[in-house]
């Protein structure tokens, strides 16, 4: 008889998927935003500013960030399940790790939306 051992993994496809769309968001970011410091680079604050105080490029700066912080999460939690054996330090890892992330993207939400409030 075999006794298998379920360790709480089996994402499989959904990691493979959302590693894949979170990796297209970022380079689409990356991209566009090369693209327009290629067209225009930004030689002083004002440029900077009008760069980056654009509705739509808060937003796409956000998606990136969000995208990044669920790539690393993905990542890091498929490498402390197959590296980290101990259970409870498994888990004491992946609470870290979630709080930070999350402390990130707050973090990120504010310095985005408050240089709204501090260009205006």
């Amino acid at each position: 008889m075999v006794k298998r051992i379920v360790t709480g993994a089996h994402y499989g496809l959904r990691d493979w998927l959302a590693q894949r769309v979170t990796a297209v968001v970022m380079v689409g970011f990356v991209l566009c935003l090369a693209i327009a410091l290629l067209i225009s680079p930004p030689h002083d604050y004002a440029t900077w500013k009008s760069l980056l105080s654009g509705r739509w490029m808060r937003i796409a700066a956000f998606l990136f960030l969000a995208s990044l912080f669920w790539h690393a999460w993905i990542g890091m939690r498929n490498i402390l399940m197959d590296y980290v054996h101990a259970t409870g330090l498994r888990l004491t890892l992946q609470i870290l790790i979630i709080l930070s992330l999350l402390f990130y993207t707050i973090w990120s939400v504010e310095i985005l939306w408050a240089l709204e409030l501090a260009w205006r």
